[in-house]
């Protein structure tokens, strides 16, 4: 598998965690423990240090790193709150996930 695809589910796993350990305690009253809180941000540290690591390294330009990872970013968090807390998105929020994918599809094109 390539470096960036490695870095993209790395990217996705680490916005996972992420967006538990901040909205987690929306839907999980547990999830307001401090310690949870603490023990999460663990992997994500690791998560996004070795994402954007290997997407600079598949790159070899950091400009590309941020769009991509904010896209990414963007997208779990519409795809979390959606199916963790039911919040359909709206039409703003549609059009900022799908220019997402179009920022992802930019990066990509060479």
């Amino acid at each position: 598998m390539n470096k960036f695809l490695i870095a993209l589910l790395f990217s996705i796993f680490g916005n996972i965690i992420a967006w538990m350990q901040m909205n987690g305690q929306f839907k999980y009253e547990w999830m307001r423990q401090w310690w949870v809180i603490g023990i999460m941000g663990i992997p994500v540290s690791y998560f996004f240090f070795y994402s954007t690591r290997w997407y600079y390294e598949y790159f070899n330009n950091y400009w590309y790193v941020r769009p991509i990872g904010f896209s990414v970013a963007t997208i779990t968090f519409g795809a979390l709150a959606w199916f963790v807390l039911d919040e359909l998105p709206d039409t703003k929020t549609i059009i900022s996930l799908f220019l997402s994918i179009i920022i992802v599809i930019l990066q990509l094109s060479k």
